[in-house]
């Protein structure tokens, strides 16, 4: 992969940036208020979700969504199903830059705000070609948090030789086509997310924790992996080794692992990993005895000190076979914290915290992406496995780290029984819960200077329109759904 087109550190010494999967709480800007920031939303399409009973101070504008027309770019398309993304400032400007995976259109799209937070001028830099694989979660990594950066790590989704794209958020939209920016040291899987620890947690090192999103049942197979991607120079994406996540017992089955229980586990090498293919891995991996996991989906860490930030939180979605359980693997979903060892990231404590099969169809649902704060983790669901015993739409639950209460806290906001509402949003009548799903929720705060302020990102699947098609120019992608990004402010942190 050639690297020279990444900037060097001191350029964006003076930047403040955020990560996909809500990386930033720094407090020196807790009080920080930006008056510029325009909350009133620019987007025509009204947001798309709205609070449960509890949060009503929760303050919630739609950003940007696929039938809106920007200034500066009139045929720019926001498309599809955006999920992961990142915040930046604009080093050109005095606005900020947004880029956004595009899941089912294999695309990254970059939009460009201005001081005011309003969308004006949008582009792709990511295509359908250059893409290859769905892309799911991804990570802004930046030389504030990290050490190195700027670079947008997009994990690609659609099946076992899938790689992560490293793409700088500066590349011109010409080279959106590119196919030669995937980073094979950091294997080859169906893969959700990967996201760097911060600097702060190991010191002169690059640790990346990638969650594989696959259920393979087969016996031969690794199942859902966590796996660590390790290097002793900061910033090498090249020359690093790949891990698998086990316990030390070398139990792999995910379900005889319950709620409150701590068990010690490791990080064993995958050998000559690099070189491999994605079946190869998975061969090697399930002979480590690593945990079968049913589809880890994303991972993200606490935020606030060293410590903290080798607290490690990782969704798995689950699986069914005809509305029932498979054996040995959740069905509705759970979500893991992972402690790692302060002198070796190869050594921690894994503990389940929020099972959703003791609660069937009223807890969790197939929890997807997660967002890690100081204090919470807010743990968003994608529940169109349309299980028949699911009571509700999909909701964000925000689980409490200090107390370990779990509260359903946002939900989508359907209007099913109105006419003229199921005309826009659901011409395909789909009654079932779960139609819609989220994507990223990103903590913005001290990117725009305005405390407790996040975006989410929404899949609304049903809100279909023959001019969503070809969103991002490549011809390859027949999808024809709208997408949306919206700011939620008065977040628990």
């Amino acid at each position: 992969m050639k690297t020279n087109w990444i900037k060097p550190v001191t350029l964006f010494t003076a930047l403040t940036m955020a990560l996909t999967s809500c990386q930033n709480d720094d407090k020196d800007n807790e009080n920080a208020v930006n008056s510029n920031i325009n909350f009133a939303s620019a987007s025509k399409t009204p947001a798309l979700v709205t609070p449960q009973t509890g949060f009503e101070d929760l303050l919630i504008s739609s950003l940007i969504s696929s039938g809106d027309v920007l200034k500066d770019s009139p045929s720019f398309i926001y498309g599809a199903q955006p999920d992961g993304a990142g915040l930046m400032k604009d080093p050109d400007s005095d606005g900020y830059i947004l880029i956004s995976n595009h899941e089912i259109l294999k695309s990254v799209s970059r939009v460009y705000l201005d001081k005011t937070f309003t969308p004006i001028k949008g582009d792709y830099i990511v295509d359908g070609i250059g893409g290859l694989t769905r892309l799911c979660s991804a990570t802004l990594v930046t030389p504030e948090i990290h050490g190195f950066g700027p670079i947008f790590l997009t994990a690609g989704e659609s099946g076992e030789e899938s790689m992560v794209h490293g793409i700088n958020p500066f590349s011109s939209s010409s080279e959106k086509s590119r196919t030669d920016r995937v980073l094979p040291a950091l294997g080859k899987a169906s893969m959700e997310n990967a996201v760097p620890l911060p600097k702060l947690a190991y010191p002169g090192k690059t640790v990346i924790i990638i969650g594989e999103d696959q259920s393979y049942a087969s016996s031969h197979a690794s199942a859902g992996q966590v796996v660590m991607y390790m290097s002793e120079t900061v910033g090498d994406l090249n020359n690093g080794k790949l891990y698998a996540l086990k316990r030390n017992d070398d139990n792999q089955v995910e379900t005889d692992m319950t709620v409150s229980k701590s068990f010690d586990v490791s990080f064993v090498e995958i050998p000559n990993a690099k070189n491999s293919t994605g079946a190869e891995i998975n061969t090697k991996v399930n002979a480590l005895k690593a945990i079968r996991f049913s589809r880890v989906e994303d991972v993200d860490y606490r935020k606030g000190s060293a410590s903290n930030n080798r607290e490690i939180y990782f969704t798995a979605t689950g699986q069914s076979t005809a509305n029932n359980p498979v054996a040995g693997y959740t069905m509705w979903g759970r979500v893991y914290k992972l402690v790692l060892d302060a002198n070796s990231p190869l050594k921690g404590k894994l503990e389940l915290v929020v099972e959703g099969d003791s609660t069937p169809g009223t807890g969790i649902i197939n929890p997807d992406n997660i967002c890690v704060t100081e204090n919470y983790v807010y743990i968003q669901e994608d529940g169109d496995s349309y299980y028949a015993a699911a009571k509700h739409d999909s909701y964000i639950w925000q689980y409490n780290i200090a107390t370990k209460a779990n509260k359903a806290w946002m939900t989508m906001k359907h209007d099913r029984t109105n006419t003229v509402w199921n005309a826009i949003y659901n011409p395909v009548n789909e009654t079932r819960f779960g139609s819609w799903e989220y994507g990223a929720m990103e903590d913005i705060s001290d990117i725009i200077g305005v405390p407790n302020t996040f975006t989410l990102n929404i899949h609304p699947h049903t809100w279909q329109d023959a001019k969503f098609k070809n969103a991002d120019g490549s011809g390859t992608n027949t999808n024809i759904e709208g997408g949306q990004t919206v700011i939620i402010r008065n977040v628990q942190r």
